[in-house]
């Protein structure tokens, strides 16, 4: 079948990586993509929430089956659109549906969602800017730090975390009637802090059935010891060493079921990833968000470790079997590690040559931030470049992606050069 993913980053080409390889796909479009997507599949030049210009392209290249990518076109309905649509609705989507995406579109929807069901999350309250003093009020209610999420969708920027009252009062005001992240921070959620160490879990469900996926740990700050400012992410490491069996049957029981199980009770078609954010408090596994797609760059270090053909998972979803599977994984470790222009998540420069990609032979290369400028690969984005290795224990794997990168070279090029420190 022909196939085609919507994205343009290391997730996307990560998606790319895994279809190619599959027999089941014959030819595989990628909407907008990148450098990377460019060698192994047909990069067409549309925006992911052009649905009419995606439907054009799916009916012109007889496309059976689309992988969305990123969260925004998921947010805006794409999977109600296919299915509205008499020429589009007998296509796989993979993606839930514009209500199944709420769950990471609007914060408060996923924390009410959460106390619905039973599933364990921290305390919250949220606010707009008519209640922006009672949000102060609650503010002292709780211990420092303090945690404020823009309800909406901030590129996953949108969550401060605070030490101190004042500051924190200042920042909502900031948010709500400034407007600190545009229309994302209409409606602020404040939640109690917890403190535990934080893990990433990811399903994959029909809408009745599911398969966990690999676990994974992500470091989002730019600076070395989770300092600094909140990134897209600077690499991930899967499977995550301290998930032993205890606390993934309690993330399963307390977490998973009642996830997928909540979803079908509600009448919410969900059909595609779940992206699991967990904090492990002492024991306990609670739920600090959920996200609709996989996670960017966790994707470049779970997916390198399915070993089942990631078409015939999609045809699984697409005719609600995931149970009729069985899902086989490579037991080694994989670690990636994401270079980034300098200056990133604040102002950076574009267009900057890259070199070495071709010398990189003992990892897999995953362009995010890259295109094409004739033969040249150049840098496009804030992420450019993730690599990606497997070994036999997770600094093994660490050992060999530093390795790798000192092979790539591009000018500012930075890269955090302690991850795993907290393992």
């Amino acid at each position: 079948m022909n196939i085609l993913v919507l994205g343009s980053g290391g997730r996307e080409h990560t998606f790319a990586y895994k279809i190619v390889q599959s027999p089941i796909c014959d030819t595989l479009f990628v909407a907008p993509g990148n450098a990377g997507t460019a060698r192994i599949a047909t990069n067409v030049p549309i925006a992911v929430t052009d649905f009419p210009a995606i439907k054009e392209v799916v009916l012109q290249e007889n496309i059976e089956m689309v992988v969305v990518g990123p969260e925004d076109p998921l947010v805006k309905g794409i999977s109600d659109y296919f299915a509205e649509d008499s020429q589009l609705k007998n296509i796989v989507v993979i993606g839930p549906s514009k209500e199944g995406a709420q769950l990471e579109g609007s914060k408060e929807y996923a924390k009410e969602f959460l106390i619905r069901h039973n599933i364990p999350t921290a305390a919250y309250q949220s606010f707009t800017a008519d209640t922006v003093e009672d949000g102060k009020r609650f503010l002292e209610t709780l211990q420092a730090p303090y945690v404020l999420k823009a309800d909406g969708l901030a590129a996953g920027k949108g969550v401060l975390i605070l030490q101190d009252i004042d500051e924190a009062k200042t920042e909502l005001e900031n948010m709500l009637t400034n407007k600190k992240f545009g229309a994302a921070s209409e409606k602020v959620v404040i939640e109690e802090f917890l403190d535990g160490i934080e893990l990433s879990v990811f399903v994959l469900t029909d809408g009745k059935n599911y398969l966990t996926l690999p676990t994974a740990k992500d470091y989002k700050r730019i600076g070395e010891g989770d300092t600094g400012l909140n990134t897209g992410g600077m690499g991930a490491i899967s499977p995550v060493p301290f998930v032993d069996d205890t606390l993934m049957t309690k993330i399963e029981e307390r977490i998973i079921k009642p996830t997928v199980q909540g979803l079908e009770k509600e009448n919410i078609d969900y059909k595609g990833f779940i992206f699991i954010g967990l904090i492990k408090v002492e024991d306990d596994p609670k739920v600090i968000e959920y996200n609709v797609r996989m996670g960017d760059p966790e994707t470049e270090a779970v997916l390198p470790r399915v070993k089942t053909d990631l078409v015939q998972l999609f045809q699984h979803v697409g005719n609600q079997s995931l149970d009729k599977i069985n899902l086989e994984l490579d037991e080694r470790s994989a670690a990636t590690i994401v270079t980034v222009s300098g200056g990133y998540p604040e102002a950076y420069e574009k267009g900057k040559e890259i070199t070495g990609i071709d010398t990189i032979t003992n990892s897999i290369v995953f362009h995010a931030g890259t295109s094409l400028e004739g033969d040249k690969v150049i840098t496009s984005g804030g992420r450019v470049i993730a690599i990606t290795s497997l070994d036999e224990d997770f600094r093994k794997a660490l050992k060999t992606s530093y390795q790798s990168i000192e092979k790539l070279n591009f000018d500012k090029m930075y890269y955090r050069k302690d991850l795993g420190f907290d393992l």
